[in-house]
């Protein structure tokens, strides 16, 4: 078991590394962009069309990670109004909706990544299938990480993040 949690947090941080650097890309290539329009009057021809591409793989990868760490949004203040055992089937009935919704990331994503690889991206002349093929990887992870919580393996990596910054 301990090979299996072992292979899980290394694609996991790979996840979260690949997360944050394209965040950093992005804030970059902004920058350049911004500064080469406001000082030589120039831009890059492909800068927008890479911002648009990195701005679509962190945010769908952001959610995938925001479900592992417990961040999406919850109604704690209603929920404490009922019973333990109800909100523990509560919890099992979030979890397969999670479940649900990254299947359904992984389903339709695959169909939409395959449906685009015919077209190309008119400056970079990649094929536009990659600006998609972030939903089944973001999907797939939602599966992975709702399926842990499911079975209450608890999936948070930040524990000093605190609710309300």
């Amino acid at each position: 078991m301990n090979g299996v949690k072992k292979i899980g947090l290394v694609i996991d941080s790979f996840f979260e590394k690949f997360t944050l650097l394209s965040l950093v890309a992005l804030i970059f290539v902004v920058t350049t962009q911004v500064f080469t329009r406001k000082v030589f009057n120039f831009v890059f021809f492909w800068s927008e069309e890479i911002t648009l591409l990195l701005l679509a793989w962190f945010a769908f990868m952001a959610i995938a990670i925001g479900f592992r760490e417990y961040i999406h949004l919850g109604i704690d203040s209603f929920t404490n109004l009922f019973p333990k055992s109800f909100n523990k089937v509560l919890d099992k009935i979030i979890s397969a909706s999670i479940f649900a919704f990254g299947f359904y990331l992984v389903v339709q994503g695959w169909d939409f990544t395959v449906l685009m690889m015919e077209s190309t991206l008119p400056a970079t002349k990649l094929p536009s299938s990659v600006t998609y093929a972030v939903m089944p990887v973001t999907g797939v992870m939602i599966c992975f990480y709702s399926l842990l919580q499911f079975f209450n393996i608890n999936t948070t990596r930040h524990k000093e993040i605190e609710e309300g910054m």
